[in-house]
């Protein structure tokens, strides 16, 4: 369990050099989602993986109608404009992406691509003594003031990059601090940069390239470019920032010089996941991302229109109006004109409100008809953080009986599969099928093996009967136990205290006065969704798989005592009625009071503890922290699968649920926690952008970790020493090769687990064309747009 008090890790970086902003993708809420680029190593090798085709409605231009305005979801505004900064967000990016020059773009297998309409060519034409990259630019290229993009931009961009001078707030700066110097070629349109010491990733820099208005002084570094950008060269320009309609414009650029951008304007709006379906059913968005349950809305409203149903027959047949029925509408109207006035009120009143409810549901639904579902899979996945900081992670051999106890083909398909989407676990933590580095690595830990996890638990001291036993040493009548005593003495005190507080209310009243809650701390035995059995005892004697129950947590203490005082209809622990005492409860640890509903099948008996897991006299627990917000229902089921995995083995688990502004801020990033589930996104880079991630965490001068990003805290010199390697080769081979090796020690370290990429789920307009679920690929902002009228070209697949 997390140990209240320990160091916590900063996530402060050690030097320059690893400074790279990556953040989390994020969860199914989106909440955390950062956009980061996303894909492979160039080269041409495949893997037999399956990959996710995009499904973006591709349409020829000529087939693209000039004109119109696309109104398109975003998360929220964004707080700055600099890509560079460290509250830069999924909207900063996607800003970037169509206003600011991007030297290299990602193709649907996320190789780098150079993008014609600034660069004539890039390549490395020395590398003795040092290595020379040779950008020429396309002539056309121009800045929206006028003025040509050239070697001074990228002067101005490394010096306010490459860490040298600390008045720059940078957060992302790998590879700059590599470069020796920058100068003119042989005239203005070529620049010629020269590294210090080799750099394979040489194409990830300079993109986005910011104006040297922006990168020139700290001062518009910092501040200028949080609002407004002085120049910008894209298909379309950054007209305007409405913060208090939460809009950004973006209008087609008049001095682009490439293909016209097809649409007139650009709109993105910030509308929270959880309003987007009625976002799209008021018909205020013609493209957002979703979530699986709007997904399904908007399939259900497509078959409705092909089988002839309007809104209205759809209610009936499944929405508010769906459990009338002629008996129950005759009673209802017989009613509603009764002698009883008061009754006949009543109920007029609640018919009127019904059919409100069946005439929004009917609006809806031919609305979202309108719409269709275009699905792929994210660049990024979603993983199981294992802290190895302190308790019982910290030791590998736990870890990787973690790793052993789950089965991530299940947890896979349990996601992916009802999407019709390809749910093969990724094999690396690297990179993503499709993409040149990618090579399936997870043999270095093992495929899921209950006999195998025990094994390993057992080898690391967690036995049957291990939390009776007192650690080597321990005499009776030890300080230990006299303190140990004093506090059961008065937590039973206070227990009955808080009794008193509460009415001594029996059991049965607190079994009624339960009530289900998305919040909260559960101690996890049996009392989980889905397959119940009965738990068979851990032991020599009792081979069965383990399972965990319903008790006290270490750090319970936290909790208000009223609440668990209900909660202890539920508790059936070791024997022992001892209560956690209250004490004042930390901000953002969960709230207390997340019970099974009624009607939930009681738990079954557990073991007691001469068969519970535990060593030198404490229990084998693990703190499961899972966000609770409306748009995290997939993560929280996968948390359920995944408990129920570890309970086959006998490790418990306490499972807290926290918002989601403080899961990964004061959960993931602080190190308080055993067991997470976050994603992160995929690189193009793997061994620049992938290295902060997995570096081995250093002690600071006052105890605690330095982590950089990385919140398993797991890490090898070997591992960053491949990293190094990596992406110190100019030998492409070379370099994908010690990635893959990086990797499997990566794997072997059990410090994450890789369960399956995130479904990509995007509701857009039936004639919207080349827009979408892109997938790998960067999208082509100036060839979006409507089908003209009449056009077959990029119809949709109708789900």
């Amino acid at each position: 369990m997390s140990q209240i008090g320990a160091p916590r890790g900063r996530t402060c970086s050690r030097s320059p050099r690893s400074r790279t902003l990556r953040s989390v993708a994020t969860l199914t809420s989106a909440v955390l989602a950062v956009t980061v680029l996303a894909g492979c190593s160039s080269g041409d090798e495949t893997d037999e993986a399956a990959v996710a085709a995009q499904d973006n409605a591709p349409a020829a231009r000529d087939r693209v109608a000039d004109g119109g305005t696309l109104r398109w979801a975003v998360d929220a505004l964004p707080t700055t404009l600099n890509a560079f900064q460290a509250d830069a967000d999924g909207t900063t990016s996607r800003i970037a992406g169509a206003v600011l020059p991007s030297l290299y773009t990602l193709d649907e297998r996320g190789r780098p691509r150079i993008d014609p309409d600034y660069l004539e060519s890039a390549q490395v034409i020395e590398t003795e003594p040092k290595q020379v990259v040779l950008y020429k630019l396309n002539q056309q290229a121009v800045w929206s003031d006028g003025r040509e993009i050239g070697a001074p931009d990228f002067v101005a961009q490394w010096r306010a990059l490459s860490g040298r001078d600390t008045a720059y707030w940078t957060a992302r700066n790998s590879g700059y601090e590599r470069i020796e110097k920058i100068e003119r070629g042989k005239n203005d349109l070529e620049v010629r940069v020269t590294f210090a010491k080799p750099y394979a990733d040489w194409q990830s820099l300079f993109t986005p390239l910011y104006p040297k208005q922006v990168m020139g002084s700290p001062n518009t570094f910092n501040d200028g470019a949080r609002t407004t950008l002085k120049a910008t060269a894209g298909p379309f320009l950054l007209k305007e920032i409405d913060r208090k309609g939460g809009d950004v414009t973006l209008a087609r650029n008049p001095r682009w010089w490439g293909q016209q951008a097809k649409l007139d304007s650009l709109v993105l709006k910030a509308v929270p996941r959880a309003d987007r379906a009625d976002a799209l059913a008021a018909g205020s968005l013609d493209l957002a991302e979703i979530d699986r349950s709007a997904a399904e809305r908007i399939s259900l409203a497509l078959r409705d229109a092909r089988a002839g149903r309007n809104g209205a027959q759809a209610a009936l047949a499944h929405g508010p109006g769906a459990a009338s029925t002629p008996s129950k509408a005759l009673r209802s109207w017989a009613l509603a004109h009764g002698s009883d006035d008061e009754k006949a009120a009543e109920v007029k009143a609640a018919r009127k409100k019904n059919q409100e409810a069946i005439d929004r549901y009917a609006s809806a639904q031919n609305a979202l008809a309108k719409y269709v579902v275009r699905k792929s899979l994210e660049p990024a996945y979603t993983q199981l953080s294992l802290n190895g900081e302190s308790g019982p992670l910290a030791d590998e051999r736990v870890r990787r009986a973690v790793a052993r106890a789950i089965n991530r083909q299940e947890l896979a398909e349990s996601v992916l599969k009802p999407l019709g989407l390809p749910a093969k676990p990724p094999g690396s933590h690297l990179a993503l099928a499709g993409q040149a580095a990618y090579a399936d690595s997870s043999d270095a830990l093992g495929d899921q093996d209950t006999k195998e996890a025990r094994a390993l638990l057992a080898d690391a001291g967690w036995v049957p009967g291990g939390a009776l036993r007192k650690p080597a040493g321990t005499k009776a009548g030890s300080e230990a136990e006299r303190k140990e005593a004093e506090k059961k003495e008065k937590e039973e005190s206070e227990k009955k205290e808080s009794e008193k507080k509460d009415g001594g209310s029996t059991d049965a009243k607190k079994r009624n006065d339960d009530t289900a809650s998305d919040e909260g701390l559960y101690i996890v035995g049996d009392d989980k969704p889905g397959d119940r059995r009965a738990a068979p005892a851990i032991g020599a004697n009792n081979p069965g798989n383990g399972t965990g129950t319903l008790a006290p947590a270490s750090d319970a203490a936290r909790q208000s005592a009223a609440l668990l005082a209900r909660a202890e209809a539920l508790d059936t622990g070791t024997g022992s009625s001892a209560r956690a005492a209250q004490s004042a409860a930390k901000p953002d640890q969960g709230v207390a009071g997340a019970y099974a509903p009624r009607g939930t099948a009681a738990p079954v008996t557990a073991p007691d503890a001469a068969t519970a897991l535990g060593k030198d006299g404490k229990a084998l627990s693990l703190r499961f922290v899972l966000p609770s917000g409306p748009g995290s229902e997939s993560l929280r089921a996968v948390g359920d699968r995944i408990v129920r995995m570890l309970d086959a083995v006998g490790i418990r688990t306490e499972v807290t649920k926290v918002s989601d502004d403080s899961f990964f801020k004061d959960h993931v990033a602080s190190g308080d926690y055993d067991l997470a589930l976050y994603s992160w996104p995929a690189s193009a880079f793997p061994a620049t952008d992938a290295r902060p991630i997995f570096a081995k965490p250093e002690p600071a001068s006052d105890g605690s970790l330095l982590v950089e990003q990385n919140y398993s805290r797991v890490g090898t010199d070997r591992i960053d020493q491949l990293f190094d390697q990596a992406a110190g080769t100019l030998d492409e081979e070379e370099a994908r090769e010690l990635v893959r090796q990086a990797d499997a020690r990566i794997w072997a370290a059990a410090g994450s687990i890789p369960l399956y990429q995130r479904p990509q789920l995007v509701a857009a307009r039936a004639d919207l064309v080349n827009a979408g679920a892109w997938g790998l690929a960067t999208p082509r902002y100036q060839d979006i747009g409507f089908k003209k009228p009449g056009s077959s070209n990029g119809a949709e697949r109708n789900r």
